[in-house]
């Protein structure tokens, strides 16, 4: 229904969104199994690097020229990133992949119903909610820290997708995303100097935190950054569906993590409720769509 409305470029940001979800989560579980040597936050310095590393030269942002207005925004998702990596990574440690990405889900959701105040739209935010409390199963020995660091991430999620569309709008080609990475990175420097000196980077700590880098930060940076210029960030919204599902299929498939029957429910309650959500929100704005075509336009005579 939604995506009949859009246009024919919407294809081709299908198909980035869904390679840019399953690179993602299956880069999430490599970063996870480099925990036991240089921890979360040596996992997403060293993203940060590599994807500083690889989009700058690959961009070339002439950091001279960009007015205020482009900088405030790259800047601004610099920041979105350093935050949304390490929130997310040790809600990893903490919970498990499957949970985490869940949880920072609820982000996109809230895009998704972000700005509508109809009972359709809170009805789903009930039944999300719902979904959260399924998913948890909250109980004296709930991780807490875990899960506010899970909805952390999902803020800065959210705030992603808005100022990944923003910045690409200001900035030509990946140049938003590549000194974007470059804030975090810098952000990250003296994490990683630090765990260089207590050598801390084994070999094999090290391969798995440059798959995380090359799969969650260089491929999706670009990927949504590309996808965003073609479809709304509502539509956006919607195609995160697939990262919980990715994500408890690559904790299960390369941690071992096996999500127990009520993280299957909870996930299938939150992505069903997006799915909806936007599904209706977007058959609301082409009904409004045809109205306004089949008006008459002001001072036309019938």
């Amino acid at each position: 229904m939604v995506v009949s409305r859009l246009n024919l470029g919407t294809g081709g940001a299908l198909a980035t969104m869904f390679a840019s979800a399953a690179g993602n989560q299956a880069g999430a579980a490599l970063g996870a199994r480099a925990f036991p040597a240089i921890g979360p936050a040596g996992v997403v310095a060293v993203r940060q690097l590599v994807a500083a590393a690889v989009l700058l030269p690959v961009a070339r942002p002439d950091l001279r020229r960009l007015t205020w207005s482009q900088w405030w925004p790259a800047l601004l998702l610099g920041l979105v990133f350093a935050t949304m990596n390490i929130s997310l990574y040790t809600a990893v440690d903490r919970i498990g992949l499957g949970l985490a990405v869940t949880l920072e889900f609820l982000g996109p959701l809230a895009v998704a119903l972000c700005g509508s105040r109809t009972p359709v739209d809170l009805l789903c935010a009930v039944v999300a909610g719902i979904g959260v409390y399924v998913l948890v199963l909250p109980g004296p020995s709930t991780d807490l820290a875990g899960l506010g660091l899970g909805l952390l991430a999902g803020a800065c999620w959210a705030a992603y997708i808005l100022l990944n569309r923003l910045v690409g709008a200001r900035l030509p080609g990946l140049q938003g995303p590549a000194v974007g990475t470059t804030v975090a990175a810098v952000l990250y420097l003296p994490v990683a100097v630090a765990l260089t000196v207590q050598g801390r980077f084994t070999a094999a700590g090290l391969l798995y935190a440059l798959g995380a880098g090359v799969l969650c930060s260089v491929v999706p940076y670009a990927a949504d950054v590309i996808a965003l210029r073609r479809v709304p960030p509502r539509f956006f919204g919607l195609l995160q569906s697939v990262h919980p599902v990715f994500a408890a299929l690559a904790g299960a498939a390369i941690l071992g993590q096996v999500p127990a029957a009520h993280v299957w429910a909870g996930i299938v309650i939150v992505v069903g409720t997006n799915m909806a959500a936007v599904a209706v929100a977007g058959a609301r704005a082409a009904s409004a769509r045809a109205t306004a075509v089949a008006l008459p336009e002001p001072g036309i005579a019938l």
